[in-house]
């Protein structure tokens, strides 16, 4: 069942996602050579709770933390540790809060210190691929027209698309119908319509598309142990042009500053 939301039912869950760009800034303020994820997870809880909202991801399906953190060759679902991140690494936080009864998702892939120049260009690769991905995201298209975009524009590039791991409808509950892979045709896939909200995430492999769960039934990495990248936004449909409910311009104001 794919669940239509009222306008003001999508202001509530803009509100949530700007919680969630806002606790990533917070988040991006501290990442640092040095600094543990574990550290960032506290940092990021407190945040969220200090602004009247609840970590999504803290006990769901028992998930022990508030973010996940995957780091180099980890994709998504990466559990908070204190082991310290090194110059040169890259970690994608991803976030999501309730607040009002409504939720919010979206992720960053960070950079730690200098990283490589073929790293930075994964970054902006899967960056700009998420933003292709919303230019279809608009009543009267279908969810393989935003799948399409996001495959095409990173595979035309070199790069490989993730296939067990897929963005999703969210609203009330995170993960709600329908779901959005990062790759597909043209025309196929549910109808979009006015009031439909998703989260486009991209996940987007330097090296082979293939990945492996880890044994403690979160993490995800790339079996070739070549790094990902991630990047989500929450959006609603909309005739037009999407609405993106989440924001990155206060993560970039931050790391502007750096």
């Amino acid at each position: 069942m794919i669940y239509l939301k009222t306008n003001e039912e999508i202001e509530l869950m803009r509100i949530a996602n700007r919680m969630v760009g806002a606790t990533l800034a917070e988040v991006a303020k501290h990442i640092a050579p040095g600094v543990s994820t574990l550290q960032l997870d506290k940092i990021a809880e407190e945040y969220i709770r200090d602004n009247g909202g609840i970590p999504l991801f803290k006990g769901y399906n028992g998930f022990p933390n508030a973010i996940c953190t995957s780091v180099n060759e980890n994709v998504v679902h990466g559990v908070p540790v204190a082991q310290p991140l090194k110059e040169g690494y890259i970690v994608s936080v991803d976030c999501g809060v309730k607040i009002n009864g409504y939720c919010g998702d979206s992720a960053y892939t960070f950079e730690i210190g200098e990283v490589s120049p073929e790293i930075k260009q994964l970054l902006r690769t899967t960056k700009a691929a998420l933003y292709e991905g919303i230019s279809h995201a608009v009543e009267g298209k279908r969810v393989g027209d935003v799948s399409h975009a996001v495959q095409v524009y990173c595979e035309s590039r070199g790069y490989s698309v993730v296939r067990e791991l897929v963005g999703h409808g969210i609203g009330k509950d995170m993960h709600e119908a329908p779901e959005v892979p990062n790759y597909g045709k043209k025309g196929y896939g549910p109808l979009l319509k006015e009031g439909m909200c998703i989260a486009i995430e991209p996940m987007i492999n330097l090296g082979s598309k293939n990945v492996r769960f880890e044994k403690d039934g979160w993490t995800v990495h790339t079996r070739d142990r070549k790094p990902s990248a991630h990047f989500e936004h929450t959006v609603a449909i909309r005739s037009g042009e999407a609405d993106i409910l989440s924001t990155f311009e206060w993560i970039e104001e931050v790391l502007q500053k750096k």
